[in-house]
């Protein structure tokens, strides 16, 4: 094989050639993560007779300019891949891929670029759609956690210190708690001025919306466990191009190198060989039309194709307490804590299913609907789902979220908490435990109940709540027949 490093308009830029003459086709991934972490992967796409380049983007790492995330990637992925066209040891034919933000710089040169620059193909895992979606649910609640992490370690800086936000709440615990919240980068130290300006950004589902265009194949690889797992597949569900493949595992973000809790040994998939047989067939005109894909069933062995989904089923919920309870931003609900208090004012509704009399397969949306009102303006609702093991081990299954503000102070309301897509098997004798909460901190950020931006809010006020337990409904999707079991790469390739 073949290595160098070269700038292109600037762009510090990795290539490794095949062994042979060439022409060969290309696959570009755009990173801020150090384009010299990607040296494997294209080690791996060399092997299997691809060029391979990798490239930091502007202003991080190697590459000249002015970091400012989601601002340069479509220009900056075009100019590149103009480059890598006119190169004598490209065929022409070029994939764009990545994770995360490099997802990111994938779609949006596949999405957003001119189309004399545009990609053939596309392979996007844990797609970072863009600041708006990456920032907030769909409903406008705000993702605390993940963003204040990332921003802290790589917002506005030419390197990453993947541990800066750890240090500073190790200096300073409550950095996350004081307000506002805007003010975050003085308490970490430094300048962050893309922090406020993400918070202020209205484009949610750009590219979704955009993706119903798209011209080219599209392998979406996901984990129920991420934070964007509804992002994967909505991408997936909207692509217009000739084909979409869905690949979808018990994994967090790090995908296989992040199992879940419900993962299995017959989840672990070499993604790098995949990709690979993907790319070869994709470019030669060897998939077939369509969308396709795969769905891991977690805590079982078992794949399915991704367009299965189970029947609606809506178990019979035991009201336990808090059916009456204050939402206080001063004393959160935590999102990394599963205890529920037993005594002292509630803060949460909960209720509770009887034991499984038989295994349950779960697939497909669950929800919530419930009947309730709020005392203040402005209330968040978060509905999150716990699965309850025979032995008392808690595991969170879903976690769904809306904020609500057109709805009268004290005005009873019927209103939908969605909680995403499960692919899970539980056994018999678990429980499920279901609380309705009003805040979920600090995966997410506190609603201050007056009506302001809780990103710019100074002052906070405790929310009564009420639930009617009568008219609440936990709706699952549920397999009523054994699962048809699929191989994941035959439905990727085929």
């Amino acid at each position: 094989m073949t290595t160098y490093t070269t700038a292109v308009h600037g762009l510090a830029t990795d290539v490794r050639l095949p062994d042979g003459t060439g022409p060969f086709p290309a696959v570009l991934v755009r990173t801020p993560y150090d384009r010299r972490a990607h040296h494997a992967e294209l080690d791996g796409w060399a092997r299997r007779g691809f060029a391979a380049v990798a490239q930091d983007v502007r202003g991080r790492h190697g590459s000249a300019g002015e970091w400012r995330p989601y601002a340069h990637e479509a220009a900056d992925g075009a100019d590149t891949a103009r480059w890598i066209r006119r190169q004598p040891w490209s065929d022409g034919r070029l994939v764009a891929s990545g994770a995360s933000y490099a997802a990111h710089c994938a779609l949006t040169l596949a999405l957003d670029a001119p189309e004399d620059a545009r990609p053939d193909a596309v392979i996007a895992a844990v797609p970072a759609l863009g600041a708006a979606d990456t920032a907030r649910e769909p409903s406008g609640v705000e993702r605390l956690l993940t963003r204040a992490g990332w921003w802290a370690a790589h917002g506005d800086r030419p390197d990453s210190d993947d541990d800066a936000l750890d240090k500073a709440l190790a200096a300073d615990p409550d950095a996350l708690t004081h307000l506002p919240l805007r003010d975050l980068p003085r308490r970490l130290g430094r300048e962050l001025p893309s922090w406020p300006e993400m918070w202020q950004r209205d484009d949610r589902g750009r590219l979704i919306a955009r993706a119903a265009r798209a011209g080219m194949p599209l392998l979406a690889v996901g984990g129920h466990h991420d934070h964007f797992a509804e992002d994967t597949v909505e991408l997936w569900r909207h692509w217009g191009g000739p084909c979409a493949r869905l690949l979808m595992g018990p994994w967090g973000h790090g995908l296989v190198a992040a199992p879940g809790p419900d993962a299995e040994p017959a989840h672990r998939v070499r993604l790098g060989d995949l990709y690979a047989r993907w790319t070869h067939r994709v470019l030669a005109g060897r998939l077939t039309r369509g969308r396709a894909g795969a769905v891991a069933l977690g805590g079982s062995p078992l794949w399915t194709a991704a367009d299965r989904e189970g029947e609606p089923y809506a178990p019979r919920l035991r009201p336990l307490r808090g059916a009456a309870f204050t939402a206080h931003p001063e004393r959160p609900v935590s999102s990394a804590e599963l205890t529920v208090p037993v005594d002292g004012e509630p803060d949460r509704c909960v209720l509770a299913t009887a034991p499984l009399p038989r295994p349950l397969d779960l697939l497909g949306p669950a929800r919530v609907r419930l009947r309730a009102r709020a005392g203040t303006p402005s209330a968040d609702w978060f509905a999150r789902l716990v699965a309850l093991a025979p032995d008392g081990r808690a595991e969170r299954l879903a976690v769904g979220a809306v904020r609500r503000h057109d709805q009268p102070p004290g005005e009873t309301a019927e209103f939908t908490v969605p909680l995403g897509r499960l692919a899970r098997r539980l056994p018999a004798g678990t429980r499920l435990r279901l609380e309705i909460t009003g805040h979920h901190f600090p995966a997410h950020a506190r609603n201050p109940h007056t009506g302001e931006d809780p990103i710019t809010a100074t002052r906070l006020t405790p929310s009564a709540r009420e639930v009617d337990p009568a008219r609440l409904e936990l709706r699952l999707s549920v397999l009523r027949t054994r699962p048809v079991p699929t191989d994941p790469a035959e439905e990727i390739l085929r």
